[in-house]
């Protein structure tokens, strides 16, 4: 089992950042077996697969709308996953969620196409001047 708590969400100007994290607590396998994810539904949206780190830290992904803007990045000592978000835009507005699925310690492997079994309960980010 794993929890997933995420915080960093708040009111930005476009053009401004914020770092978002996920801080995760298992029992079983400890939270370096997962593989973690983040994704974000604006009002009205569908939800949409923002970015994910692979269990060693090693392999990132990120959807085309954020590719050199976000920055994922994990501290398995800290068990903690972070989002970088910069130069953000009104089109980012959204809640954003961490999620996780089990795969194994030490993988240079994700995706965001895959089910994640795991989630948070979201923070809003909202980009408005």
């Amino acid at each position: 089992q794993l929890q997933l708590v995420e915080s960093g969400g708040g009111l930005v100007q476009p053009g401004g950042s914020l770092k978002l994290s996920c801080a995760a607590s298992a029992s079983g396998f400890t939270p370096d077996y997962y593989v973690i994810g983040w994704f974000r539904q604006a009002s009205g949206k569908e939800r949409e697969g923002v970015s994910c780190v692979s269990t060693s830290g090693g392999s990132t992904n990120y959807a085309n709308s954020v590719k050199g803007r976000f920055t994922i990045s994990r501290d398995n000592a800290k068990n903690t996953v972070y989002l970088q978000m910069n130069s953000l835009k009104p089109e980012d507005t959204a809640v954003y969620y961490c999620a996780a699925f089990l795969a194994w310690s030490g993988s240079d492997w994700c995706d965001v196409i895959s089910p994640y079994d795991y989630w948070g309960q979201g923070t809003q980010v909202t980009v408005s001047s």
